[in-house]
């Protein structure tokens, strides 16, 4: 397996990730206007992140290949707390028949210590509490972060990096494309 940067022309092959890894979790979804099951949103979201120039960080959008073909991918993104810059995480999806073969950890691993490498100070995400702590996730009220929205408390979690300075603390902001799922 390859872990590398996501390049022009993977846009479809990381949208059929995305389809796969959410499927069943969007299994009562609603049907497109063809009658065929609607797109989870996270194929959506990451359309949008690349569209808006605020946001996206090409150079940590990662794609997972194997033989010659794409089974994960994961982005980071620009988000801020206050006046500080920082990353939020997301999505990260494995195709369905690669999941629990080390695909998700590679991904994390990778663009993670990429974020690293890059002096970014910390990343942010909503998601498992039995799942991302491996990685050094912590609850964001932990570091006096919170998320903008009080309902999304529960599920937010920060990783500091080498950056990271304790002076930021604040309210965390995701890039805006969060905001329209």
């Amino acid at each position: 397996m390859l872990i590398r940067r996501e390049r022009t022309g993977d846009a479809a092959a990381i949208d059929a990730v995305h389809r796969s890894a959410f499927a069943r979790q969007s299994a009562n979804a609603a049907v497109d206007a063809t009658g065929l099951p609607a797109d989870p949103p996270e194929v959506g979201l990451v359309r949008q992140l690349r569209d808006d120039s605020s946001a996206w960080m090409p150079t940590l959008s990662m794609v997972a290949e194997y033989h010659d073909h794409i089974v994960g991918h994961v982005c980071l993104t620009r988000a801020g707390v206050g006046p500080f810059p920082v990353l939020s995480l997301g999505p990260i999806g494995v195709r369905g028949d690669y999941q629990r073969a080390g695909v998700g950890s590679a991904l994390m691993h990778a663009v993670l210590g990429a974020a690293d490498a890059l002096d970014e100070p910390l990343v942010g995400l909503l998601g498992s509490l039995e799942y991302y702590p491996r990685f050094g996730f912590v609850p964001g009220t932990r570091l006096g972060i919170l998320p903008d929205r009080p309902s999304w408390s529960s599920h937010f979690q920060l990783r500091p990096l080498s950056a990271y300075d304790s002076e930021i603390k604040g309210e965390f902001h995701y890039a805006d494309p969060f905001y329209v799922l």
